[in-house]
């Protein structure tokens, strides 16, 4: 896209979300330790033999750190693709049909908004049990009202635009305006937004592992090698300082990519 070859912030967070995915899938073809093997060097600081240093199991963190990266895409993946699919729906619904449906759907968001987003998704955790499919499923809850307020808006101005009204003139059924007209307009708004949503929900596994609702010990977890780092971090900073900037490249990576794919993609700056 020409446009986005323009925006040097979009190109630096394309590149740190390339290279987080690109671990996260290759990880298991690395000629990486087993992040699970324990050894008798315990708490080892970084060095040519540990990269990152080791934990307090004698567990090498650079390959569990980057084994931690595949569970953190998958998490931030699925949850966004649910909110996409189920959120992008009920906007769409919402504001091509409008009336009582409208009104109805917008009072159901409405009660999904009144709670903060982390603690709804830290409540819906602990009522279903810690486990990463369960924090997709948290998290899909989560962002589907945004989505689907984030569509609706558009499909609103959208539905009465010249080109849509000659659509319904020629005979066009509800469904071929929608697919054909509608939802190619909405591509760039949903673009941006998925990137940004993949940010928040890397954060959001990171807290919820932390808090121990997500992968259990020993699973190469982010958040639980923050947890199990916190205590060392007056002789062994590493522990949680190596994690902790593998969240903050992927969550810097995902927003810089939105900021520059919302400016790429603003018509006024063209």
């Amino acid at each position: 896209m020409p446009a986005l070859a323009r925006e040097p912030v979009a190109l630096l967070g394309l590149a740190m979300v390339a290279v987080y995915v690109l671990v996260a899938v290759a990880v298991g073809v690395l000629p990486l330790r087993d992040p699970l093997q324990v050894s008798a060097q315990r708490l080892a600081a970084p060095s040519l033999e540990f990269p990152f240093g080791t934990d307090a199991l004698g567990r090498d963190l650079l390959s569990r750190v980057l084994w931690g990266a595949r569970l953190s895409i998958q998490v931030a993946v699925f949850s966004v693709a649910w909110a996409t699919l189920v959120g992008g729906g009920l906007g769409l619904v919402s504001g091509y049909v409008g009336g009582l449906l409208d009104l109805a759907i917008g009072r159901v968001l409405d009660v999904f908004f009144a709670f903060p987003a982390i603690l709804l998704a830290l409540g819906i955790v602990a009522a279903l049990g810690p486990d990463p499919t369960n924090v997709v499923i948290a998290i899909g809850i989560v962002y589907t009202p945004i989505f689907a307020r984030v569509v609706r808006g558009p499909v609103l101005a959208l539905k009465v635009r010249d080109f849509v009204e000659a659509a319904r003139a020629i005979g066009a059924t509800p469904l071929r305006i929608v697919v054909c007209h509608i939802v190619p307009n909405l591509v760039s708004t949903l673009v941006v937004q998925v990137s940004l949503a993949l940010s928040w929900s890397v954060l959001t596994e990171g807290a919820l592992s932390f808090l121990g609702l997500s992968a259990q010990p020993p699973a190469p977890s982010w958040g639980v090698m923050l947890n199990e780092g916190r205590q060392y971090l007056e002789f062994a900073t590493h522990l949680a300082v190596f994690p902790g900037l593998a969240i903050m490249v992927a969550v810097l990576g995902f927003n810089l990519l939105g900021d520059g794919l919302r400016d790429a993609l603003d018509p006024e700056r063209r």
